[in-house]
């Protein structure tokens, strides 16, 4: 009995060394596989679904469509230009050629990207038409397109189309983020999809303001010869405003670079109304758009009520997405006028940024930096849906007439600075929309919507979101080719083009090497185990008995 006792724990002992070498040989396996594996892509992750966000402030109230506004179609108060428009620098003699590819675009695998659609579409979302609402867009030579007029709410232009006058620079530099496509190979820059069709509509001028009523002047004393004739006006703008130009930037008073707060709705006496940018969103979606863009915004204290404006915007971007129109925002830029939502509640904003405020309907976009870190002008908040690109932006020069790109702005004649701001991170959202209507076009809004968040690279976060990136920096690779669960049957994966780049650049050979060795290491342990478990078991398991004298 001892001795069947005995044998019984040297098999134990056996089992339990199996055991231990079976945990060494799976942590040496994790080990050497470790530098080749790639994380899991955001579709496979957890469900993008948002968790609730919480909050009294957070979540605005039900959509009442009844506040949908009537499409004027014109300015809603008398505006005049008090500031001179963007124009070419003058610093340095001639504006410098651009080659670069910005950082923001190597971030995206643009060039991927645009190689996938020609592969599988044949364009690079031509057919799409993406509506910028913002301070115009002027015409430029790399829009493969010509721009399409799509209303003007701050003035009537002189010569030109409603919503082709960019006076403040903005607009063009959006647009070039979307579609953009300079003809010259040299040249990096390229917008996200060169092929969509760009429809501008001018809804806010920072270089337009409201026209101050001039009293009537008193009838001149009859002695009077030299006086001006009644209603003698000088119609030249104030010295103060004749600006400086910029390096592909602006003129004084506006700010493409958004340093001072962003493009905000209903400062001072400036051109842009929550009411107007509402009207903007339905004349868009009737005029046939299939995105809009709006890296526009307003700010203000959260307080519990929501204002009529804000009403009339929130029913007009449901009535967008309802109409089958998908709505991108930019989540907007810490200011004087709104500073940043960093109470320690997160879930209980001190700031509501609208049209972002309306998640349900708007895909509002935080930005990031080259380090791949929220960009520290970015406002945070709970309806934050995804971050992309937003410093050290390349884009289109919006100056008039001109042919080159703009890398640097002048604000209030500062000295040059980098263009910034959630302005220009939302475009990089808009074009990616643009593709994915392009590519999967039976798709509704809300489901384009859905894929590009399910897809983004999602934060380490409960849910797989957070109030700074929401569920995280686009990935334009995987929004066009994964099959997201909700829309299998809807968006089937097309076949990779044969010549498309590899997946990835790194050399295999040190892989071999190491799986070579692992290999010739696990076969002479199980050599050496198999020798040892043989000598054990032939050994005698009873001592020989001893002799008695």
């Amino acid at each position: 009995m001892a001795a069947a006792r005995k044998s019984r724990g040297t098999r134990v002992r056996h089992l339990g060394l199996a055991g231990r070498t079976g945990t060494v040989l799976l942590a040496a396996g994790i080990g050497v596989l470790s530098p080749a594996s790639v994380a899991l892509p955001a579709w496979a992750q957890q469900s993008s679904v948002a968790p609730d966000a919480g909050g009294y402030y957070a979540t605005p109230p039900p959509v009442d469509p009844s506040k949908k506004p009537a499409d004027e179609n014109k300015p809603d108060k008398n505006y005049e230009q008090k500031t001179l428009c963007v124009q070419r620098s003058k610093l340095g003699g001639d504006q410098v050629d651009i080659k670069s590819r910005p950082w923001g675009q190597e971030y995206l695998q643009i060039q991927k990207v645009h190689e996938l659609m020609r592969g599988a579409t044949k364009s690079v979302g031509g057919g799409v038409k993406v509506a910028v609402i913002d301070t115009g867009v002027s015409a430029h030579p790399y829009f493969k397109n010509p721009v399409e007029s799509g209303g003007d709410y701050v003035a009537t232009p002189n010569g030109k189309a409603p919503g082709l006058e960019d006076c403040d620079g903005h607009g063009t530099e959006v647009a070039g983020i979307i579609a953009a496509n300079p003809t010259d190979p040299s040249i990096g820059f390229r917008g996200v999809a060169p092929d969509a069709q760009i429809m501008s509509i001018r809804q806010s001028s920072q270089n337009y303001e409201e026209a101050e009523k001039k009293a009537e002047p008193p009838p001149p004393p009859p002695s009077s010869s030299n006086s001006a004739p009644p209603g003698s006006s000088n119609n030249e703008l104030p010295p103060s405003s004749q600006g400086n130009g910029a390096v592909g930037g602006a003129a004084d008073g506006t700010a493409p670079g958004q340093d001072k707060g962003g493009r905000q709705q209903e400062q001072g006496k400036t051109a842009g109304t929550l009411k107007t940018l509402a009207q903007a969103v339905v004349r868009a979606v009737d005029k046939g758009a299939k995105v809009i863009n709006m890296s526009v915004d307003n700010c203000r204290q959260a307080d519990g009520k929501i204002t009529q404006g804000e009403q009339q915007l929130q029913a007009a971007v449901n009535y967008a997405v309802t109409q089958n129109v998908v709505v991108v925002a930019a989540a907007g830029n810490v200011g004087p006028k709104c500073p940043q939502n960093d109470q320690p509640d997160p879930k209980s904003p001190k700031m509501i940024v609208t049209p972002p405020w309306f998640a349900d309907d708007v895909l509002s976009v935080a930005a990031i930096d080259d380090t791949g870190g929220v960009a520290d002008f970015s406002v945070n908040g709970p309806w934050v849906s995804v971050a992309a690109p937003g410093t050290k932006i390349i884009s289109l020069d919006p100056a008039e007439g001109s042919s080159s790109l703009a890398n640097l702005t002048i604000e209030g004649g500062k000295d040059p600075g980098p263009i910034q701001g959630t302005s220009f991170a939302a475009p990089y959202v808009a074009g990616l929309a643009a593709l994915v209507r392009a590519k999967f076009p039976g798709l509704q809004a809300r489901e384009v919507m859905n894929r590009i968040k399910a897809t983004a690279q999602h934060p380490a976060a409960p849910g797989g979101r957070d109030n700074f990136v929401g569920f995280g920096v686009i990935d334009p690779i995987a929004a066009l080719t994964a099959i997201v669960p909700s829309e299998a049957d809807k968006a089937k994966a097309v076949p990779l083009p044969a010549n498309l780049p590899p997946s990835n650049d790194r050399d295999s050979t040190p892989m071999i090497v190491a799986l070579a060795g692992t290999g010739g290491g696990l076969v002479a342990l199980l050599v050496t185990l198999f020798v040892v478990h043989s000598v054990r078991r032939n050994r005698p398991t009873t001592a020989p008995a001893r002799k008695t004298p």
